[in-house]
């Protein structure tokens, strides 16, 4: 069940592979992490980048939470969403000119600058507009946030922001410019953090950094904290809890009297959705075990494929009978194509449907048409009904704009 709505109902009447979202745990998860941090002035900024779907956005915002966006695209999503320009902000790596010329126009939060060079580009844009542009700093303060190494993004060997000291010096300089209003600082150290002590020490530099920029006559607005927060993908593994969060961050915060911006994804998105598969076919390897092959792969769900992650597998009617030792993989052409090596499974025949846990965050979002697969179809359950909310992409839709 999703909620209120049999998981095998939903599959039959929109088929598989099939996207699964649970508006209520969406709902959930957003007032759980704001309750955490009430006791301090905060604003959530979900991050658009972990689920872009826009019936999922919308969920979110219905919740008072705000947008952070990496991209253009995103930027838009947050629009159509319902989003206001002021409740954006714009980070990311390698912004483009035109999308920096948009942003500088359209009176977002902030846009996070990082490197001196974009800060050139933001002030002779917001210059030839003659506007003046929110501005915050992207710090990257060499803490290693103990997840995988591809998402790892505030180690000094990342391509992600500037060290303090080079921020220090360029928020002299953008305070000495016309069109710059310099309103924040902005830290994100990396994804799926179970620890406290990476987001603290996070923190903990912008604080830092607020602090002495306030003696150089240069007051901010917010302190940006990112997002990072794990969730438990594995039965029984350690993460922190929320108010495990705010107990690490809020203390360093504190002092410095400035509003918190944090930018959940994961956290809020991936316990949300499931990713409905059905058997396809089973064939015994040489030393017994099973490979259970389904008809989602990584053209729907990535991240196995490209960080070894865990993504636990269940029967969704679980047949009875003695367990089997299998690997569930996919039809895509391509060895690392496993959504689950080393699994245990009832037994499972063809045409069985399996559903892939806590897909809600970077499933979806980072799909693909290799093999010239269709992405697929998303729906979206509310109590007791339920919506597609992306129809199953086709082939026509796929060769559209090939000549």
């Amino acid at each position: 069940m999703c909620d209120d709505v049999p998981l095998a109902a939903m599959a039959e009447v929109a088929g598989t592979p099939l996207h699964v979202y649970s508006g209520v745990l969406l709902h959930t998860r957003v007032r759980e992490l704001d309750a955490a941090f009430a006791a301090y002035p905060h604003d959530l900024h979900y991050a658009i980048k972990a689920n872009a779907t826009l019936a999922v956005v919308r969920e979110i915002r219905s919740q008072g939470a705000h947008a952070d966006a990496n991209s253009g695209g995103e930027i838009d999503v947050a629009l159509r969403a319902g989003f206001t320009p002021d409740q954006i902000v714009f980070t990311g790596v390698g912004k483009t000119h035109d999308e920096l010329a948009r942003a500088v126009t359209m009176g977002l939060k902030a846009i996070n600058a990082e490197s001196p060079g974009e800060m050139e580009r933001i002030d002779a844009i917001a210059t030839a507009y003659s506007t003046r542009v929110r501005v915050a700093l992207r710090i990257n303060p060499d803490v290693d946030a103990g997840s995988h190494p591809h998402i790892s993004t505030g180690l000094r060997a990342n391509k992600f922001g500037m060290t303090p000291a080079q921020a220090h010096s360029m928020a002299l300089a953008m305070a000495a410019r016309d069109h710059l209003h310099v309103v924040g600082l902005h830290v994100h150290v990396g994804s799926q953090i179970t620890s406290a002590d990476p987001l603290r020490r996070g923190a903990a530099a912008i604080a830092d950094l607020a602090r002495v920029l306030a003696a150089d006559g240069i007051p901010l607005e917010h302190l940006d904290v990112g997002g990072g927060l794990g969730i438990a993908y594995e039965p029984g593994q350690a993460v922190l809890s929320v108010d495990d969060y705010a107990a690490a961050v809020l203390p360093v915060v504190r002092p410095t009297g400035l509003r918190l911006i944090l930018e959940p994804g994961r956290w809020i998105a991936a316990p949300a959705g499931v990713l409905l598969t059905r058997v396809v076919d089973m064939k015994v390897q040489a030393d017994g075990r099973w490979f259970v092959i389904v008809d989602a792969g990584m053209t729907d769900l990535l991240r196995p494929a490209l960080y070894g992650a865990w993504h636990t597998i269940e029967a969704v009617t679980p047949r009875e009978g003695t367990p089997i030792a299998c690997d569930v993989v996919g039809p895509v052409c391509e060895s690392s194509d496993t959504l689950g090596r080393g699994r245990e499974l009832p037994p499972v025949a063809v045409g069985d449907l399996l559903a892939v846990r806590d897909t809600g965050a970077y499933g979806a979002i980072m799909a693909s048409n290799y093999n010239r697969r269709p992405i697929a179809a998303e729906a979206l359950v509310d109590g007791s009904g339920w919506r597609l909310v992306r129809r199953r992409q086709t082939v026509a839709d796929m060769l559209q704009w090939d000549e």
